[in-house]
C-alpha cells in the first residue's frame, strides 16, 4: 500500500528524467542545473537489442515479423512507471506471439524479424508520424514514464528503437531480392478475447488493404475448417498508412497478411503447437505459389502509397 497522497507508480521504476535528453523545456523559473548528458552510456544501449532475427532460407519464399512479440524494456526507461501487472498485459505485448513466430520460422525453415521492446516504449506498428506512436494512456492504464514526451525524447526512441528494427525487416527483404525470389511478408498478431465488455467471436482474422493474393488464399484455407470463426478484416481493419505492412509490403509490392489470432489460443504450449500445426501448412503451400512472388503494385485504401525511397 502506498502512502498518504503517494502516487501509485512511485512504487515502480520510472526514470528521473529522459533517459535521451534532459527536461526538454526546463520551467522558466526553475533553470536546470542537471548533468547536460543526453544519452544513455553505450553499455545501456549495447545490451538492449532492439530486434531478433532468426536465419532461415530465403529460397522459403517466406518472411514473417513480430511487431508486438516482446513486453521488454530498456534498462534506463525502467517500467515506465507501471506495476509489473499492466507490463503482462495486451498494451505491452501481443501474448504468444513470440513463441508462435519462433515455431512456424523453425517449421518452414524461413527467417524472421521479432521487435525486442514493448509497443508501450514506441510502436513499432505505426508510421513515424502516427499519433498513437507512443501511448500515453492504453486501455485505461496511464503510462507515467510517457507523459512528458517531447520532440526530441519521440525522435531518440524512433532512432534507438523503431529504425533498427524496421531496418532489419528492410535487409531481410532486400536478401530476399537479392536471391530472386521477393518474400510474402506475414505478420503475426494476437488480439484479447474481450474488449470493452464485449466477447469477440473470432478465433483468428486476417487483416489486409488492397493486395488480395494472400488474405483471400488464407480466409479460404482458414474457413474450410468449421471448428473456426474467422475474421475478414476482423476485429480489426487491415489499412493503415504507415503501418508495419504499409511501409515494406504495400509500398514494395510484395503479397502480404496480417494474421491475428485471439490470445487465449496462444496461452499455452498446446495452443502455440496447434496453430503451428494449421498455419504452417497452408503458408509452406502459399509460399510455393509463384504468382505470390510477382512484383504488384495495388496502392493502399488510406491514400497514396509513397515510392519506395521517398
Amino acid at each position: 500500500m502506498t502512502g498518504a497522497g503517494e502516487p501509485a507508480h512511485n512504487r515502480y521504476s520510472v526514470p528521473a528524467h529522459s533517459p535521451c535528453q534532459l527536461t526538454e523545456t526546463p520551467p522558466l523559473s526553475q533553470p536546470s542545473t542537471a548533468d547536460p548528458s543526453p544519452r544513455p552510456s553505450a553499455p545501456q544501449e549495447a545490451q538492449f537489442q532492439p530486434f531478433r532475427r532468426i536465419d532461415g532460407a530465403t529460397a522459403s519464399g517466406l518472411l514473417i515479423v513480430a511487431d508486438h512479440a516482446s513486453n521488454a524494456l530498456p534498462a534506463d526507461y525502467g517500467t515506465l512507471g507501471l506495476p509489473p501487472a499492466e507490463l503482462a498485459r495486451h498494451i505491452a505485448y501481443d501474448i504468444g506471439v513470440g513463441p508462435l513466430t519462433e515455431a512456424l520460422a523453425a517449421r518452414l525453415g524461413c527467417p524472421a524479424v521479432l521487435a525486442g521492446f514493448s509497443r508501450l516504449l514506441i510502436d513499432p506498428n505505426r508510421g513515424d508520424d502516427d499519433p498513437t506512436l507512443i501511448m500515453r494512456i492504453s486501455d485505461g492504464a496511464v503510462v507515467p514514464g510517457n507523459a512528458g514526451v517531447g520532440p526530441q525524447e519521440r525522435a531518440c526512441r524512433l532512432k534507438r528503437f523503431w529504425q533498427p528494427y524496421s531496418n532489419a525487416i528492410e535487409a531481410a527483404i532486400d536478401a530476399g531480392f537479392v536471391d530472386r525470389q521477393p518474400p510474402i511478408l506475414v505478420s503475426l498478431h494476437s488480439f484479447t478475447p474481450v474488449w470493452r465488455g464485449w466477447p469477440r467471436p473470432w478465433h483468428c482474422g486476417i487483416l489486409w488493404d488492397n493486395d488480395p493474393r494472400l488474405p483471400q488464399a488464407l480466409l479460404a484455407r482458414l474457413a474450410a475448417d468449421p471448428a473456426l470463426v474467422v475474421g475478414d478484416n476482423e476485429p480489426y481493419g487491415g489499412a493503415l498508412s504507415g503501418d508495419t505492412m504499409f511501409r515494406h509490403a504495400t509500398s514494395r509490392g510484395l503479397a502480404h497478411a496480417i494474421i491475428e489470432i485471439r490470445q487465449d489460443l496462444l496461452a499455452d504450449d498446446a495452443g502455440i503447437a496447434e496453430w503451428t500445426e494449421r498455419l504452417a501448412p497452408m503458408l509452406g503451400e502459399l509460399a510455393g505459389d509463384t504468382e505470390m512472388h510477382d512484383i504488384r503494385m495495388y496502392g493502399s485504401r488510406t491514400g497514396p502509397v509513397p515510392a519506395l525511397g521517398s
